[in-house]
């Protein structure tokens, strides 16, 4: 712990001091010097300095030949210094100002861009996290802006990237209900755990969550008594997903809660109850993909 703020403040140092060395641009900077300038940083990954070039040079020759391209790429400049709102916002601005420029689909692009990095922070950069377990309302936005482009320029170059993008977002909010879901067993709430399951069978078809939102329905069902529905799910799970984790060889749904009863062990029958009670059940198919 003492070492990760350690880290957190030497970051945070470097951050301000980088502010702090950001050069002034001389006031009788050409345009194409200054865009050169900008140019010079953006190849050099020095984000910070091409953002400030580049809005200068709009800020001074506003209808000068770099102009439009400046603001295009500003956009990117925002997005390379984790500026994401600041590159939505660039982003909206050149599509509102060029509708018909041969590069605007860039700008759409860049919106599901910065959207889909937006949740990330300094150390998720460095530490593997679940993404899964995070707020997804960056993921939804992403996955719409991302949508929109493929509406507007199905044969942008940027499309096939938006494809891949939205796979992934789409498996990403599906394994995000199985999370809720698997809460929602943790807290006894049945009901709300079997409608997430269902809500990930009727909305994400082709997801590797699918086989897990079976098995929340399933087990859902069989804590709320509705064995009928149960036993439905469970078959649509053997026929689909027969190596599930949740199914034995035979194809028999496997849990402390089962069609056949609570399933408790010697230990928790013979201290009636004080040691090994039954934990809540879980379900992540993951390591089956």
């Amino acid at each position: 712990m003492k070492y990760a703020l350690v880290i957190l403040l030497s970051l945070l140092i470097l951050g301000c001091s980088g502010n702090d060395e950001l050069p002034d641009i001389p006031a009788d900077t050409g345009e194409q010097q200054m865009y050169e300038e900008a140019q010079r940083n953006l190849r050099n990954r020095n984000f910070d300095l091409a953002v400030r070039a580049l809005q200068m040079l709009e800020s001074r020759y506003p209808f000068g030949k770099y102009a439009e391209q400046a603001q295009l790429e500003l956009i990117y400049a925002h997005y390379g210094a984790y500026e994401h709102e600041a590159a939505v916002e660039a982003a909206d601005r050149f599509i509102r100002l060029h509708p018909q420029h041969p590069n605007v689909d860039y700008g759409y692009y860049m919106k599901g861009l910065a959207a889909y990095t937006s949740n990330e922070d300094v150390f998720a950069r460095f530490l593997s996290t679940d993404e899964t377990l995070r707020d997804t309302s960056h993921a939804k936005e992403a996955f719409a802006e991302f949508a929109q482009l493929l509406a507007r320029f199905p044969d942008s170059p940027y499309a096939a990237d938006a494809k891949a993008r939205m796979v992934h977002l789409r498996n990403l909010l599906a394994r995000h209900e199985i999370n809720v879901a698997n809460y929602y067993f943790r807290r006894g709430a049945y009901m709300a755990a079997t409608n997430r399951g269902r809500y990930v069978i009727e909305n994400f078809q082709r997801t590797p969550a699918v086989a897990d939102g079976l098995a929340v329905m399933a087990q859902g069902y069989i804590l709320l008594g509705l064995d009928d529905l149960a036993k439905d799910s469970i078959d649509t799970l053997v026929l689909n997903y027969p190596n599930h984790p949740s199914l034995d060889k035979n194809g028999e749904f496997q849990s402390v809660y089962t069609l056949d009863g609570l399933q408790r062990s010697w230990i928790n029958k013979l201290s009636f109850g004080l040691f090994d009670p039954p934990k809540p059940p879980q379900f992540d198919n993951r390591a089956e993909f």
